[in-house]
């Protein structure tokens, strides 16, 4: 068993290092020790779970797990443990500007003044409640002495994520107060980072894909591979330290990184590409078990229970018994042009009276891809070969359809397809090379995409500040970030405010009080969590942001609720954008 305090102390140590070489290095040493005491604990064995805890992730992507913890309840949950009032919390939040820091303070507070918290549990009063860990043995063991360890978090973590109903939010509380009860202050504070998956601590997937080559001699394409697949590092960790990477493959019913596509022109039809249109509406990958349908978002979220329709066109007109599919479901209104972005996405959050959505929003699914087919991965076949054992699969009707192709070399004729594409309202078109593999997770020339508007970037949101006057009750701007994959941190590189009407303001102050970390006068500290589509005149190199870039008159195109926060745009793009 590895405890807590030794995750701690490879944190505090990586937050003192710059180079990316020698994070790499102390992550993979610290694998290496935990491979060698692992055990298997509930449902995980440590190893699977420290490699997501590292990024500050808590439950695989996949995962239809969430920890459902805000800031209010955590807080709420500190003060509890320490004694402090919520109004105490939220004061050292605002001193320190990290909530790790003002928890660490916080229990440090209360430790030195002997204080106890206000509701002291012990772990007997957990055991019997409902959503409780009481049944890992080991675990149990392990807090009654005061030791906590990593699976103790997470089976704790494990039981938050599932408490629901009548007295969740009680049970989530005591549940988070038991954990930084047991644990020291140091302790604490990042156990109040990890909660809001905010650690920070420059680990992000490359330094731990290559942590996990590095402890246990594994080529790191192999693991990049088994990540692409499989979709959890931990998973991945585990599989390296049995050198059984090999074995890796898809499964049916987890959905896999989806293939991305880069910018492109018509120059670059100097051979054959499969043309077909870029549909305006948002991504969807489809695992069919028989008569089990799960659809999964761009974000790798599981939204079936929203697309009930999709999975009654699924089950009558996809004839294969288990198929994974890749395409693009589009709502459509009553003239036969594409409805709003913002459209689908109603279709898509809706968790209440979704057949009555069904009726107002009907959507049509444009299938362009297969990955998976009767028990056998096709992702390393050509592309025309896929497509063939798409099109024999697929009975089409007024409201499904593979995407129609044309094959050419010629210019004239792409741009003939690209018109018609546009002039059925749809972003423009896609040229595919027909002999290229389905590469999850990938970015190439493989896939190109031609539309015609002004190049716009995806920014994440990590802070905002009220407005004045008649918006003094509404977030005014925005401070947006690109995010940097090797060491997980996001970059700002700018301000927006404008683009954005007062009925937009409104929603967007409702949506992001959620993700409020702190405030500290009009600034506001936000949970990178909402991605924005962000159009601008000019990518400028400044010294104001950590980027080293700004934007020039930027504009709010619409927000992308269809990307995670690590979807965003990279600091590489924009580099490449800006020309530098």
């Amino acid at each position: 068993m590895t405890s807590f305090k030794e995750f701690t102390e490879v944190c505090k140590t990586i937050e003192s290092i710059s180079s990316s070489l020698e994070m790499t290095a102390v992550v993979a040493s610290f694998f290496r020790r935990v491979s060698e005491s692992d055990e298997l604990v509930g449902s995980a064995t440590e190893l699977s779970i420290v490699p997501r805890f590292i990024m500050g992730r808590i439950f695989p992507e996949w995962s239809a797990l969430e920890l459902g913890v805000g800031p209010a309840l955590l807080y709420e949950s500190i003060s509890k443990a320490s004694g402090l009032s919520v109004r105490h919390i939220k004061q050292l939040i605002r001193e320190t500007g990290d909530v790790g820091e003002a928890a660490k303070i916080a229990l440090e507070r209360s430790k030195r003044s002997g204080a106890k918290s206000r509701t002291q549990t012990t772990f007997l009063d957990f055991s019997t409640m409902d959503g409780g860990t009481g049944g890992a043995e080991s675990g149990e063991k392990s807090e009654r002495e005061g030791v906590l360890t990593i699976s103790d978090v997470f089976e704790r973590m494990t039981s938050i994520a599932n408490a629901s109903g009548k007295g969740s939010q009680q049970t989530k509380t005591r549940h988070l107060q038991f954990l930084f009860n047991t644990s020291s202050p140091t302790e604490s504070g990042y156990l109040a980072r990890i909660v809001l998956e905010e650690l920070r601590i420059g680990v992000g997937e490359g330094i731990v894909r290559n942590a996990i080559a590095e402890a246990f001699a594994e080529d790191v394409d192999a693991v990049e591979r088994a990540y692409m697949l499989i979709n959890d590092l931990g998973e991945v960790a585990v599989l390296a330290s049995r050198h059984d990477l090999g074995g890796v493959t898809i499964i049916l019913g987890r959905p896999i990184k989806m293939m991305l596509a880069q910018i492109g022109g018509f120059g670059d039809l100097t051979e054959a590409y499969a043309v077909e249109w870029k549909f305006d509406g948002t991504r969807v990958q489809i695992h069919k078990d028989g008569e089990d349908v799960r659809i999964f978002s761009r974000r790798l979220e599981d939204v079936t229970s929203s697309l009930p329709d999709i999975v009654k066109l699924v089950k009558s007109q996809i004839t294969a018994d288990r198929v994974i599919l890749d395409g693009e479901v589009v709502a459509v209104g009553p003239e036969g042009k594409p409805l709003p972005f913002q459209e689908i996405m109603r279709r898509f959050r809706r968790k209440y009276d979704v057949s009555a959505m069904v009726e107002k929003i009907p959507l049509y699914l444009n299938l362009f891809d297969i990955m998976y087919l009767d028990s056998a991965p096709l992702i390393d076949l050509a592309l025309h070969e896929r497509r063939r054992r798409l099109d024999a699969i697929v009975e089409s009707g007024e409201r499904i359809t593979v995407a129609e192709q044309v094959v050419t070399d010629d210019p004239m004729t792409a741009q003939t397809a690209y018109q018609a594409a546009l002039d059925a309202g749809h972003e423009g078109i896609m040229l595919k090379a027909l002999d290229s593999v389905y590469s999850p997770g990938k970015r190439g020339k493989n896939w190109l995409k031609i539309k015609p508007i002004m190049e716009t970037l995806d920014l994440v949101v990590v802070g905002a500040d009220w407005g004045e006057g008649r918006r003094a009750n509404l977030i005014g701007s925005y401070l947006l970030a690109c995010y940097d994959p090797e060491t997980s941190e996001f970059l700002e590189i700018g301000r927006v405010g404008t683009g954005i009407t007062d009925e937009q303001l409104a929603e967007l102050t409702n949506l992001f009080s959620q993700y409020v970390i702190s405030e500290d006068g009009g600034a506001i500290e936000l949970k990178p969590a909402v991605v924005f589509e962000i159009a601008y005149e000019e990518i400028q190199r400044s010294t104001h942001y950590a980027s080293g870039y700004a934007l020039r008159f930027p504009r709010l195109v619409r927000v992308r609720f269809d990307k995670t926060a690590e979807d965003a745009d990279s600091v590489e793009r924009v580099e490449r954008l800006a020309g530098g």
